[in-house]
């Protein structure tokens, strides 16, 4: 019994040191388990670092993506510029023409501006008066009928033309008989007095109006009945009817104007300038007229010297060729007028600057050789046949003829211009 009781607390003895350790035991492998369920956030969180990783590198992706997307971007703006110009062959330049010259500053005249007005060119310009009272018979020619000289302009009837064409047809015969006879029938003086006599009817049926070839059909027929004071009015010269003041069946007295007929393919522009401007200009100075959008080249052809009374300005008339029929008399216009001062500037010729497509001007520039690029500039001023632009450094090679063509052939390509 005592050995079993001995041995029964023995083994509780060792049952109780036992159960520390084993629940020792447990918390530290539950606390190894804890730690390493920490350890397992940690990898989770090592996993999220590769995350964040692939987020960088994502984002490092999506960098890259705008870089491309930047760098398409840069390639499109590079061929927008591309489309700009336009390359041409040399045969194409050869054909066309096509100079350039680099820019470099030259002296052009400073410019004076003032107002003016159209005025006829009095020395293309007649009036058609009669010498004689007559009355209008017929009319030829109206208001506005472009004429050749020689045309008739109309039919008068005179009484005392009447009578100096009886008295032509009369010393005319009378001198043909004179003649006939001959001075060694004839005495000198008797002889004389025929010619004399002739020649005088002649010349006043001349001064009444008729022609030379009037006159001289008029004694040839010898028919008196054509004797009635009919005759007419021709033009002095070409140009065109810009006056008629007269009707049919009027009586018109001498000295009366009856036509105004004037060249009005040159016309005269008078321009009022100060005695200050006046004497910065001299004839032969190129002149600009400008009406509304249109202009006209010109040059000075008279400078006043006597100074206008109620303005105290000189005038300065101005010729200048109206092809077209646009300009006419009593238009005021604005002259721009090139003075004897001069200035440094970029010009080039009037046919290099050209109107883009929307309304600015511009000039093209050889960048390289056969490659031409639309280039805008400002237009300060045209004098004569140059042009003065801003907008350009001195040493641009620009097109200087042929840039017309330039602008075709870039039109034809479909590009449009719209260099800023």
């Amino acid at each position: 019994m005592n050995n079993l009781t001995i041995k029964i607390a023995g083994l509780l003895v060792l049952f109780l040191l036992t159960t520390p350790s084993i629940a020792s035991d447990n918390h530290e492998e539950s606390g190894h388990q804890k730690e390493y369920s920490i350890g397992g956030h940690g990898d989770h969180d090592e996993d999220h670092d590769e995350s964040g990783h692939q987020e960088k590198e994502s984002k490092g992706s999506h960098g890259d993506h705008d870089e491309s997307s930047h760098g398409e971007t840069g390639q499109k703006e590079a061929a927008h510029e591309e489309e700009q110009s336009v390359k041409l062959s040399k045969e194409q330049i050869k054909i066309a023409g096509i100079v350039s010259e680099s820019l470099t500053l030259q002296d052009v005249s400073t410019v004076i501006e003032a107002p003016g007005e159209v005025l006829l060119n009095a020395y293309k310009t007649a009036s058609v008066t009669t010498r004689v009272s007559a009355q209008v018979f017929k009319r030829h020619a109206k208001l506005g009928d472009e004429l050749t000289t020689g045309q008739p302009l109309l039919t008068l009837s005179s009484v005392e033309m009447a009578n100096a064409q009886g008295e032509f047809l009369v010393t005319e015969r009378e001198w043909k008989r004179v003649k006939k006879l001959g001075r060694k029938v004839v005495s000198e003086s008797r002889y004389t007095e025929a010619r004399v006599a002739r020649e005088q009817a002649r010349a006043r049926v001349l001064a009444y109006g008729m022609t030379s070839k009037q006159a001289d059909n008029f004694v040839k027929s010898g028919d008196a009945s054509k004797a009635n004071g009919s005759f007419q009015l021709l033009a002095p010269q070409d140009g065109t009817v810009i006056k008629d003041n007269f009707i049919l069946g009027e009586l018109i007295e001498p000295g009366r104007v009856l036509f105004v007929i004037s060249d009005e393919s040159v016309l005269w522009v008078e321009a009022k300038l100060t005695p200050v401007q006046a004497a910065l200009v001299s004839p032969g100075s190129t002149a600009v007229i400008t009406l509304g959008k249109n202009s006209y080249t010109g040059k000075v052809v008279q400078v006043h010297h006597a100074l206008d009374e109620d303005t105290r300005t000189l005038g300065v008339r101005i010729e200048l060729a109206n092809p077209e029929d646009q300009l006419h008399p009593g238009i005021f216009v604005q002259a721009k007028i090139s003075s004897n001062n001069s200035a440094l500037a970029l010009a080039v010729p009037v046919d290099a600057v050209l109107r883009s497509p929307d309304g600015d001007w511009m000039v093209f520039i050889e960048h390289k050789a056969g490659e031409f690029e639309p280039k805008e500039v400002e237009l300060i001023r045209t004098v004569g046949d140059i042009s003065v632009i801003e907008g350009l450094e001195a040493s641009s090679r620009v097109v200087t003829q042929g840039a017309f063509y330039v602008q075709s052939e870039l039109a034809k390509s479909g590009f449009e211009i719209h260099n800023h």
